[in-house]
């Protein structure tokens, strides 16, 4: 697994996108005492079932994985001029 330049903005940026849409579909509503970790592997799981990432195999799934796959995923949903898609 090759490392993304800027990895860890984009897994932040995949938090917030990840945040808005699962509350904007109405599934989940997050509190600000939820650890990073959960939001991620909460938001990983949700893309999956909707679809919108491929699944990582389950013995193949940690955090370091799953953030890896969401900041991929961000890096997709971003802007070609924005400064993280370059």
């Amino acid at each position: 697994m090759k490392k993304l330049k800027h990895e860890a903005e984009l897994v932040r940026e995949a938090i917030r996108m990840g945040v808005e849409y699962g509350e904007a579909r109405g599934v989940v509503e997050f509190e600000p005492t939820d650890s990073a970790s959960e939001k991620l592997e909460y938001i990983y799981r949700l893309l999956v079932h909707d679809k919108l990432i491929q699944p990582l195999p389950e013995d193949q799934i940690s955090q370091q994985t799953m953030r890896h796959r969401l900041a991929i995923w961000a890096s997709k949903q971003l802007p070609e001029d924005h400064p993280l898609s370059k």
